[in-house]
């Protein structure tokens, strides 16, 4: 029953197809029109009656079969383009957006890689060390940087504008980074098929010199945007162009425009020409490449350009603009020769003994005369250029001190570009017959005089048998005429006499530092010493007897003017009684008058020295003096080679003559101390043999004049100033005492 009703009341569903006509695939159309959809015969809200019979008339556009016909061509098209146009406009901005979160994290990683903001300033600029000559020009500057840091206001207005135009142009619009100027180098070396001009403005350049490495790298070039943003910040543009000009490196070891208008031009950066800062204001492109003193036409084409984009920008009048290209600048040659470089040397050795910490600049006035440097250096490479080839001498060396200590000249090569090897003050060698004065002085202590006699004849110690240069012996003599021809037996003998330690007490007593062998070849100077101790120890012979340290520094001050070491007194005492003193002058006076320096004489002084040879002729020494003024040469080979017979009585005294006419020209001549009372009589030296030594000959001898006591050694003296700490200090750092 169940299924009965099941059958009745079934009903087949009607697909609208017509009775009697078979289905055909294709012919069905089973899609859904709107109408058929849940809501589909509601209009939407808003919808209008005009709509609704739109889509009521719909199924009339679709096909027989019922399918909605095909749209026309003509506006699918404009509706493609603009789905693209906005398509790629959204991508862009998408694209866009993510760059600038990209650059922002790219900023912020490198941000991170420098120090704190809050914690970052500028580093302090290392010490200058500027060394003046005694009437306060300057000798050379020591340091890191090689010149003082000047300010803007001390500068001429046309050398900073000179950097603006070349370097940077827009300097007082940008921010840090100029765009323009990093577009228009772009343009630059592409049109010019390289790199012909940097993007980098000189804040940049800058914050590169303050903070980063001179590595080349995109994180170099961000960190440098980011810091010179700081910097800009910071200080005014005045302030960061300052920074920069006492900065930038100029080539030859001079960061700065001080150091290197000094280096190059020979004066300080605030006396520069347009020129001159012209050629400044291009080197720092390339200063290797660029440098006046090794090519001097690039940069003088380099300085043109300079000159050129100054008066572009209105900097310069055309007038200037026409001089200075009319008139390129040129390098200037070194002030005081190169061998001032010597001198500053021997300052930056000793100086930390007398300021032993600064961490600003400083000025070190010295003693040193510019024209006496000058002078000194002259004689010696004249001298060494003309007949150092003829004597196989290669090297030589120069002290010239007052009789206080104070060096007045020192040359320690014959050329300092060549070799800085100090050899005035550090080369040990042997001084030959210039060492016999203190034999003699000993022997004087104990009784001698200048006429005392001894016998030049040949003597033996042991299996050494010392000879005269000429071979040939004068019988008795005096130990006046003895000393002045330099004969040696005599002085081996006096050696003797007094002892070998009495000799080296006496030689380190007058300021000899340098350790010296007690034996008895010591008489004839075997014993290795510097030209700067021999030169200090005569001046005791100088002055008087007191003996002296030489010394190079007379001041340092702060650069803004404070005093931080002033030399005083000082010296070690009284080393030398007067009467010894004069009998001394008297002897050493001889050489001048008929002995080995007899050419060296110099008319109306009153002059003293010994000239010294060593073993084989690898040294040749003279060391004179003056009542003003005492001076040493040494000349040899730096290798110990044997000179072709240079001896003491040659090169060093004609040297010697050359430089001591100049330096004692125009000064009032200064009697040598106690010289007149021992100065030799009209008699003949053998007259004076014959009497014994008699300073008063035969007639007084026989009429029983009173003879001059024998001087005496020199003590102790409690009451002389002893040498001061200052003094201990540059002795144990220069030939190494206490050591």
């Amino acid at each position: 029953m169940a299924n009965g009703r099941g059958r009745a009341g079934r009903g087949e569903p009607n697909f609208d197809v017509p009775e009697g006509r078979a289905a055909v695939p294709g012919d069905l159309d089973l899609r859904l029109s709107r109408e058929d959809r849940p809501g589909g015969g509601v209009a939407k809200r808003g919808t209008t009656a005009q709509d609704q019979r739109g889509r009521a008339s719909a199924p009339a556009s679709r096909g027989g079969n019922g399918r909605r016909a095909p749209a026309s061509r003509g506006s699918r098209p404009a509706r493609r383009r603009g789905s693209v146009l906005g398509r790629l406009a959204y991508a862009g901005i998408v694209v866009g957006l993510w760059a600038v979160i990209g650059l922002a994290g790219l900023i912020a990683y490198h941000a991170s890689q420098l120090p704190p903001i809050d914690q970052l300033s500028v580093p302090k600029r290392p010490p200058n060390i500027a060394i003046l000559a005694s009437d306060g020009s300057l000798l050379a500057n020591r340091g890191e940087t090689g010149g003082r840091v000047v300010s803007i206001k001390e500068l001429p207005p046309y050398l900073p504008r000179a950097f603006v135009a070349i370097e940077d142009r827009r300097f007082y619009s940008h921010m840090g980074v100029d765009p323009v100027g990093i577009a228009r180098a772009v343009a630059q070396n592409l049109t010019r098929r390289g790199v012909a001009q940097g993007g980098s403005t000189l804040t940049q350049q800058l914050a590169k010199n303050l903070f980063l490495t001179p590595e080349r790298s995109a994180s170099r070039k961000i960190q440098e945007a980011i810091l010179a943003l700081w910097l800009e910040h910071k200080y005014t543009k005045d302030e960061i162009l300052e920074l920069y000009l006492n900065r930038v490196y100029f080539g030859a070891g001079a960061y700065g425009v001080e150091a290197a208008a000094q280096r190059y031009f020979g004066k300080p950066a605030k006396n520069v020409s347009l020129a001159e800062a012209a050629m400044l204001g291009g080197l720092v492109q390339a200063p290797s490449r660029l440098a006046p003193n090794r090519n001097l036409a690039a940069a003088q084409a380099r300085a043109a350009q300079v000159v050129a984009a100054m008066q572009d920008l209105g900097f310069i009048k055309p007038q200037d603009a026409k001089v200075a290209l009319a008139q390129p600048a040129r390098p200037a040659g070194s002030r005081g020769g190169g061998s001032a470089n010597y001198v500053a040397d021997l300052v930056m050795d000793v100086l930390d003994d007398f300021v032993p910490k600064f961490d600003a600049d400083v000025v070190v006035q010295t003693t040193v005369d510019t024209s006496l440097q000058a002078t000194a250096e002259k004689a010696l490479v004249d001298e060494l250029n003309a007949k150092g080839g003829r004597y196989n001498v290669g090297q030589g060396a120069l002290v010239s001190m007052r009789p206080d200590g104070a060096i007045r000249a020192l040359i320690g090569g014959r050329d300092y570009a060549q070799s800085q090897f100090n050899r005035a003050t550090t080369a040990k060698r042997q001084p030959g017959s210039s060492f016999k004065p203190f034999v003699y002085l000993a022997a004087v202590e104990r009784g001698a005089t200048p006429d005392t006699v001894r016998e030049d004849a040949p003597i033996r110690i042991g299996n050494w048998q010392p000879e005269n240069y000429s071979h040939q012996y004068e019988g008795a003599v005096t130990l006046r005429t003895a000393l002045a021809l330099s004969l040696n037996t005599v002085a081996v003998r006096l050696g003797q006499e007094v002892g070998p330690k009495a000799v080296v007490q006496t030689a380190q007593r007058l300021g000899i530092t340098s350790p010296l062998q007690a034996n008895g070849s010591i008489a004839l100077g075997t014993s290795e010493v510097t030209p700067l101790e021999m030169v200090g120890a005569y001046g005791a012979f100088a002055n008087g007897g007191t003996g002296v340290i030489p010394y190079v520094i007379a001041s340092v001050k702060s650069a803004d003017g404070k005093i931080l070491y002033k030399r005083g007194e000082g010296g070690l005492g009284r080393v030398i009684d007067p009467n010894a003193v004069g009998m001394m002058n008297a002897m050493m006076h001889e050489t001048f008058v008929i002995g080995t320096a007899k050419k060296g004489d110099i008319p109306g002084w009153d002059l003293a020295g010994k000239t010294g040879t060593s073993q084989d002729f690898r040294d040749a020494w003279f060391i004179g003096y003056s009542g003003n003024l005492v001076t040493g040469i040494w000349l040899g080979n730096d290798d110990g080679e044997p000179t072709k017979k240079a001896s003491g009585g040659n090169l060093p005294v004609e040297i010697w003559k050359t430089y001591m006419s100049v330096a004692l020209k125009g000064q009032t001549p200064a009697p040598l101390p106690g010289l007149n009372r021992w100065r030799k009589a009209p008699e003949t030296t053998a007259s004076v043999a014959s009497t014994g030594g008699n300073p008063g000959g035969l007639l007084g001898t026989l009429l029983g004049e009173p003879q001059p006591a024998p001087a005496p050694r020199a003590q102790a003296n409690p009451r002389a100033q002893g040498p001061t700490q200052d003094d201990r200090n540059f002795l144990e750092k220069l030939f190494g005492i206490g050591e």
